[in-house]
């Protein structure tokens, strides 16, 4: 600049040398490089995500997911990919996932509760608590409300815990007609492989549970009497075709189907902090999409294999009083062996607290 009016010759003579000029030049950008903080693009390498699930593909769940890595990759401009989802247990169980993610193999995965309790045993006072909650509300207050807990659980065993949701009501399925607990203890009860805890529970009730993959159901329902019974959310018994086999329901409400996702600390703490929040909001909105589609589906799930077959036991009072004696003798098994006594006394007293500040006068 030219502090006052001068001939343009005389300007000329005031103009920095061409030599001077950019090595000033180079100094500054440098300087302004410094100063600002790092973009995302070519300035952050990219970082590409892959992620695995249980969710079948082309389902509802699956395409949030799909969403949710088409916000991710607006929110850092491209530099943050959730570039593979693995469906339909591709990657094996959830157990399998979780060991792929420590090996680097994979970076995150959505689970299904049991999953999630493979990290943090807590987690299991909002799925393994069988006709504890009354309604979905109660149980997303509880959850909702321990979820920082869970949170920090799960840091500290190394990964970051994105959001949690649940997917409706787990109902029992069954091949031969079986409407109470009795019904149930005469026939061969699906049980998670990697679960031995609840297996062992089960037997201590009087149940069968056979171990097998959640993945090998089908054929396990199809082979013969190899099983006969299982606890499935209505969306998955329509999605798996269990209920081909499994021809008898009974409208119980036994758990809400409770589920989330996690991504590998090492990965998560790469990212820049002041970019996480804008990632976690985009996650906690996936989960309540999630949720509320998916209860949506499993209502109409039970409706639509209805049509096709299925009949539906509904309970009379006295069925519904003897499922709640079971649950009372259930649920000292559950306390100390499915779920830690800690996080159980905290989920009945959420419960408690909930039923207290939403109760009716004169209830």
């Amino acid at each position: 600049l030219v502090p006052r009016a001068l001939p343009v010759r005389d300007a000329a003579l005031c103009l920095p040398s061409r030599r001077t000029f950019l090595r000033r030049a180079f100094a500054a950008t440098a300087l302004c490089a410094l100063a600002a903080p790092a973009a995302w693009g070519a300035a952050v390498p990219k970082v590409k995500i892959r992620l695995a699930t249980l969710l079948p593909k082309d389902t509802s769940g699956h395409k949030s997911l799909l969403a949710l890595a088409a916000r991710w990759r607006e929110a850092t401009q491209g530099a943050v990919d959730i570039a593979n989802i693995y469906t339909d247990g591709v990657m094996g169980s959830e157990v399998d996932m979780l060991r792929r993610i420590r090996a680097g193999q994979l970076h995150a995965a959505v689970l299904t509760s049991l999953g999630l309790a493979e990290i943090d045993p807590e987690v299991n006072c909002i799925q393994k608590m069988p006709l504890v909650f009354r309604t979905l509300d109660e149980q997303a207050y509880v959850r909702r409300a321990l979820f920082p807990r869970f949170q920090k659980n799960m840091r500290e065993k190394g990964y970051e815990l994105l959001f949690m949701s649940d997917a409706g009501w787990v109902q029992l399925f069954s091949k031969t007609p079986a409407v109470l607990p009795e019904d149930f203890r005469k026939l061969k009860f699906f049980a998670e492989r990697s679960d031995e805890v609840y297996a062992r529970v089960m037997r201590e009730v009087g149940f069968q549970p056979v171990p097998l993959e959640f993945t090998d159901i089908l054929t396990g329902l199809s082979a013969g009497n190899m099983l006969e019974a299982l606890a499935s959310a209505p969306f998955y018994a329509l999605a798996g075709q269990f209920y081909n086999s499994a021809k008898h329901m009974v409208e119980l409400n036994w758990a809400p189907l409770s589920g989330g996702a996690v991504i590998s600390r090492k990965v998560w703490d790469g990212l820049p902090a002041d970019t996480r929040t804008e990632l976690l909001k985009s996650a906690a909105q996936t989960g309540e999409e999630i949720q509320a589609v998916s209860r949506k589906e499993s209502d109409e799930a039970v409706a639509a294999m209805a049509k096709r077959g299925l009949t539906v036991h509904r309970l009379d009072a006295q069925a519904r009083a003897t499922w709640e004696q079971f649950a009372e003798g259930l649920q000292k098994q559950v306390r100390g062996n499915l779920v830690p006594p800690a996080a159980y006394d905290e989920a009945v007293r959420l419960v408690k607290a909930y039923r207290d500040q939403n109760a009716r006068p004169g209830q």
